[in-house]
């Protein structure tokens, strides 16, 4: 399970918002095997005067949160991470000086899906990759 915060200026980010969403959900594809029907994205979209970031970023800084399950290893994390800088970049020539990805990773049974505990659902995916 993974959920996704996509932060950004709302001039910026309003018109890329389905491109980045394909470009992130490819991302958790290849890099921590998530089922192509799993994608659970949320875009804040800010205005410019609430949305402080330090010098040297432009008005395209995008924050990218992601929340999932703990299970994933260390390499699998760093390349979700690799990806999203390298795509980002190539598909929509945001630079990673203006890309700020966090990993929050929670245990199953702090989650609510469908009525039950998320320790207690039956996933049709992988969590250990």
């Amino acid at each position: 399970m993974g959920q996704i915060k996509i932060y950004g200026v709302k001039d910026r980010l309003n018109p890329v918002k389905e491109i980045l969403s394909d470009v992130i959900h490819s991302c958790m594809v290849e890099a921590l095997e998530f089922p192509e029907d799993k994608r659970f994205h949320r875009f804040i979209s800010m205005e410019k005067e609430d949305f402080y970031y330090a010098s040297g970023r432009t008005d395209a800084y995008t924050i990218i949160e992601v929340s999932m399950f703990e299970g994933r290893s260390a390499g699998a994390k760093k390349q979700l991470i690799r990806l999203l800088f390298e795509r980002i970049q190539d598909k929509l020539s945001i630079t990673s000086e203006d890309i700020e990805i966090t990993i929050f990773e929670t245990p199953m049974h702090n989650w609510g899906i469908r009525g039950v505990p998320g320790d207690e659902l039956a996933l049709h995916y992988k969590v250990d990759v």
